[in-house]
């Protein structure tokens, strides 16, 4: 299981990274300011910073009751990243709509294009954080390969 400072060292990473992503191309790609795309990625970011921090504790939990932190599959991850952006979709409708000033149907299109984003991205970086920090192995346990 992962330890509480490497949840956050994830999460920000994660996070930090998405934002410049987010607030850059979604102001491209919609025509919004700079100012009202990053100041929507930083209320998605705080977000889904908590969100990330909960939801990945408790995968993890899950993760040590019922598979025994096995060797996470892309499977497994594709799974993870639809949940978690399953829950982003819901809250992040009313806050788009809310911040940007438009109506539901254009915020759930706007959001749904983040969620696709997102969900991709969620993959990528959680299986490349998966390779690049392994998770912790009780001592004299080897590490399975990739």
């Amino acid at each position: 299981m992962r330890s509480l400072p490497d949840r956050i060292r994830h999460t920000l990473m994660f996070e930090g990274i998405a934002l410049g992503l987010v607030t850059v191309g979604g102001s491209v790609l919609t025509g919004h300011s700079l100012q009202a795309m990053g100041g929507l990625g930083v209320m998605f970011s705080l977000l889904a910073m908590g969100w990330n921090l909960l939801f990945n504790y408790l995968f993890d939990l899950w993760d040590r009751k019922y598979r025994d932190m096995a060797a996470r599959t892309v499977r497994l991850r594709m799974v993870h990243a639809v949940l978690f952006e399953s829950v982003l979709l819901t809250v992040g409708l009313f806050l788009t709509a809310w911040w940007l000033q438009i109506g539901y149907l254009e915020a759930f299109l706007l959001d749904l294009g983040f969620s696709a984003f997102f969900l991709v991205y969620a993959f990528l970086f959680n299986w490349t954080y998966d390779v690049v920090f392994p998770l912790p192995r009780p001592q004299g346990e080897k590490a399975p390969a990739h």
